[in-house]
């Protein structure tokens, strides 16, 4: 037993580093082309260079970065369609788990989806991120869970997981963005209208999409390259 809960530690160790340096990636902090060094990643995340080295060769997994034989772990380049690419999986399977929550939320869980979307508007006033994040991420896991897909719902956790996180609610616009469309998804909900949720969950991910990718053009991200 021992030995599992120090698996489990080591893999949740791993698993904050590949999520610190995954956001690292996407929001342009490392540019393509540049060599990661363990230590300053060890230090930022405030762990040993072995969950960092599982961390990385796991995201080298994923198509982030490469190992370089004697040289270390490299950044890949990544388009704009890449990124888009990565909002539309998730838009599609988001899409799909809003339609069936339609059809089977209960009164209960649409009361909660609206005291959520209530504390997210009060975390919005009060310009917290912390809180804009928890609340954006608490609407979606309701609506994930009313759709009572576990299989789907883990399929979309796999997606989101190469997503940027913390960097998401900085994307200008987003939280504006939250703001409008989660009460609109909600009444869908309410409603019953199932397709009516899956095309405002979706256009609501795409739309995140748009704004990152604009930010990253913003920040030279590929400014000397040609990239469709």
């Amino acid at each position: 037993m021992a030995r599992d809960r120090n698996n489990s530690q080591r893999q949740q160790l791993s698993e904050e580093v590949a999520t610190y340096v995954r956001e690292m990636i996407i929001s342009g902090e490392v540019r393509p082309g540049e060599f990661l060094r363990l230590e300053p990643i060890a230090e930022a995340v405030g762990v040993s260079n072995t969950p960092v080295r599982e961390g990385l060769l796991s995201l080298s997994s994923e198509g982030f970065i490469e190992l370089v034989p004697r040289r270390g772990f490299i950044v890949i380049p990544f388009s704009r369609q890449d990124v888009h690419d990565l909002f539309w999986v998730q838009a599609q399977l988001g899409g799909e788990l809003a339609a069936r929550a339609a059809r089977k939320i209960t009164g209960e869980q649409l009361d909660e989806l609206e005291a959520i979307v209530k504390q997210q508007e009060e975390a919005i006033e009060a310009d917290d991120e912390e809180g804009m994040l928890e609340h954006g991420h608490a609407f979606h896991r309701h609506i994930n869970l009313a759709a009572d897909s576990h299989r789907l719902a883990l399929l979309l956790r796999s997606a989101v997981k190469q997503l940027p996180n913390r960097f998401y609610i900085s994307i200008e616009g987003r939280a504006a963005a939250a703001r409008e469309e989660h009460p609109l998804i909600v009444e869908a909900l309410r409603r019953r209208r199932h397709g009516m949720a899956r095309s405002l969950v979706e256009q609501h991910t795409l739309q995140s999409a748009d704004h990152l990718i604009e930010t990253l053009e913003a920040r030279g991200l590929w400014q000397d390259r040609t990239d469709s």
